[in-house]
């Protein structure tokens, strides 16, 4: 058996917690992390919360961007994370089984921690 880090249900949640930080990053500067519920509804539908993120991508890149500093420069790790975690095989809308969503909130957690050790000023 894999370990945990090396499966996609991890990746996606990884995926997840980038999307999420840039979200924040847009709107106020500021990493927010998702809700219980939110990351309950992704582990429920990750492709369709994913489908629903990414049209924003966009502009939330460009606002965050604008705000220079260190927003600008948490936002440039973000996206090239997202880049990076975003699957190039077939992503199912099937929600995640209770094993999956473990491994998902457990990338999610650790992607958000890592952003916060890195960017302690723009973290809550």
């Amino acid at each position: 058996m894999g370990r945990v880090e090396d499966g996609t249900p991890y990746r996606w949640g990884q995926l997840y917690a980038a999307l999420v930080a840039v979200r924040g990053l847009a709107k106020g500067g500021r990493v927010v992390p998702a809700t219980e519920r939110e990351t309950k509804d992704a582990t429920g539908a990750p492709r369709g919360t994913f489908e629903a993120m990414l049209p924003h991508l966009g502009m939330q890149v460009l606002t965050a961007r604008q705000k220079g500093g260190k927003v600008a420069e948490a936002t440039e790790t973000a996206v090239a994370d997202i880049g990076r975690l975003i699957p190039p095989e077939h992503m199912s809308r099937g929600g995640l089984k209770p094993p999956e969503a473990a491994a998902f909130r457990l990338g999610y957690a650790e992607r958000t921690a890592a952003y916060r050790k890195e960017w302690e000023d723009v973290v809550d």
